[in-house]
C-alpha cells in the first residue's frame, strides 16, 4: 500500500542508524566510557541494559531475559499487525509514521536482546567488545544487553545546606538510545496530534467487538 510507503522508510532508517550507532559504541568504546559531545549536557556514556526501560529487570539467571525478550517480539508483532489494520482505515501519513516510529524502537532493542549476545564477547570498563569472537559470545540467544549510550544531565548541582538531602544532584539521570527515543517521540506525536485518531479506532473497535458478542 502506498500510504505505507513513509511509514516503512521511517522505520528502516530508525533501525539502520539505531544498529550503526550501537555497533560502533559496542566496538569501540569499553563499558563506562564517555565522550563529551556539548559541555557537560550532552554526552555518549556507554552502558548496558540487561532489563526495560530505566534498568527494570524481572530477576537474574537466563529465564527472566528470554522471557522478556519473547515478550518484546510479541509486542512488536502487535504492534505491526495494528499499523497494517490502521492503514486500512485512515489515510493520515502522520498518525502512521508515529505508530512506526514506536514499532522500530520497539524492534530496535529487540535486535540487541536476540542477537548481541552471541554476536559480541564480553564489555568490561577495561576492554572494547569483539564482533564475532572466536570463543563465542558473551551470552546466548535472547539474552543479549540492550546498547545505551545518549546521556544528558542537563541541571547539575549540589543540594543547599538546608536541603534533607546532601551531596551532587543531577537533572534527568537515563541514558537511552535511538530505539527509546523513537518510541518516546512515537508516543508524544500521537497524543499531541493524533488524539481523534486514537479516540476514533478505540470507538470503532469496541463497537466491532460489541456486534460479534451479540
Amino acid at each position: 500500500m502506498k500510504k505505507l510507503t513513509i511509514p516503512i522508510f521511517a522505520a528502516f532508517l530508525i533501525l539502520l542508524i539505531d544498529q550503526i550507532l550501537k555497533i560502533w559504541i559496542k566496538t569501540n568504546m569499553h563499558l563506562g566510557e564517555s565522550y563529551h559531545i556539548a559541555g557537560n549536557w550532552f554526552i555518549i556514556h556507554f552502558i548496558e541494559n540487561r532489563g526495560m526501560a530505566f534498568g527494570w529487570t524481572f530477576g537474574d539467571g537466563s529465564l527472566p531475559k528470554i522471557l522478556l525478550t519473547t515478550f518484546r517480539i510479541v509486542f512488536s508483532i502487535i504492534i505491526a499487525w495494528a499499523i497494517y489494520n490502521v492503514s486500512k482505515q485512515t489515510n493520515s501519513k502522520g498518525f502512521l509514521v508515529s505508530c512506526a516510529f514506536i514499532w522500530a524502537g520497539a524492534v530496535g532493542n529487540i535486535i540487541d536482546s536476540i542477537f548481541y549476545g552471541k554476536l559480541f564477547s564480553h564489555s568490561s570498563y577495561n576492554s572494547v567488545a569483539e564482533f564475532l569472537p572466536a570463543e563465542g559470545g558473551y551470552a546466548g540467544w535472547l539474552q543479549g544487553n540492550v546498547v545505551d549510550m545518549f546521556y544528558f544531565p542537563i541541571i547539575r548541582g549540589q543540594y543547599p545546606s538546608w536541603f534533607p538531602m546532601e551531596g551532587d544532584f543531577e537533572f534527568f539521570r537515563p541514558v537511552f538510545n535511538i530505539a527509546d527515543a523513537a518510541i518516546t517521540v512515537g508516543v508524544f506525536m500521537l497524543l499531541l496530534f493524533y488524539r481523534k485518531q486514537l479516540e476514533m479506532f478505540k470507538e470503532e473497535k469496541t463497537v466491532s467487538s460489541s456486534i460479534t458478542t451479540e
